[in-house]
């Protein structure tokens, strides 16, 4: 059961990956391509959880790719407000 949830979470981060995709393609803002770039990776960090589980090994380094992920959501964010105080 655990991995068929697992696999309902991939499908949801990389559908709001596409999500952001989509608009990053309408409005060419750097701040959609990487909040669907950081969707993406968590979904592959959610794939490398399945396969961690199926051989029963430790995936503590998949913490770093969830942070990395989170990193470059607090990129996005203060890359977009930075460039709203400079138009000012």
């Amino acid at each position: 059961m655990r991995p068929f949830l697992l696999g309902m979470i991939v499908m949801g981060l990389a559908v709001a990956g596409l999500f952001f995709l989509r608009f990053w393609r309408e409005t060419r803002d750097r701040f959609f391509a990487l909040f669907a770039l950081a969707f993406f990776v968590l979904a592959a960090n959610r794939v490398g959880l399945v396969f961690m589980v199926e051989r029963q090994m430790k995936g503590d380094y998949l913490y770093w790719v969830r942070f990395f992920a989170f990193i470059i959501i607090i990129i996005a964010i203060v890359d977009k407000n930075r460039s709203r105080n400079t138009v000012k």
